[in-house]
């Protein structure tokens, strides 16, 4: 990959990986805010908070994940394998990274991955 190609995808990465820690940060900010439980008389009210509690986790449970994506492609981009497939070593296809320029897989691993047909990477 050509060294422009590259710098616009780290600046890409890096804008995404802004706005996650923001949004993580924000979406903790509001859990912890929102604890009406307490306070709330009715079970219509406290079931309503538990739901938007639980909203909020899984919020920023998927921002974490996504940032932790973010924060391993930039690593791959001073490492010097981004667009390089984690399992195959094969190149990403270019459309594929313009999509989700935090894709670890090529097309063909992330399916085997998706079926349980391939071990889950970690730390990347």
């Amino acid at each position: 990959m050509d060294k422009k190609r590259l710098e616009q995808f780290k600046k890409r990465l890096e804008e995404r990986q802004r706005e996650l820690r923001e949004s993580v940060s924000r979406t903790e900010e509001d859990g912890r805010t929102t604890d009406l439980g307490e306070i709330a008389q009715d079970i219509a009210d406290r079931a309503s908070n538990s739901y938007q509690k639980e909203f909020l986790f899984h919020k920023s449970n998927n921002d974490r994940q996504t940032l932790q994506m973010v924060e391993s492609a930039l690593a791959r981009i001073r490492e010097g394998s981004f667009g390089e497939c984690i399992s195959c070593g094969e190149e990403i296809n270019a459309k594929r990274l313009d999509a989700v320029p935090w894709t670890r897989y090529c097309i063909a691993c992330q399916e085997k991955q998706e079926q349980g047909l391939l071990e889950e990477e970690t730390g990347t």
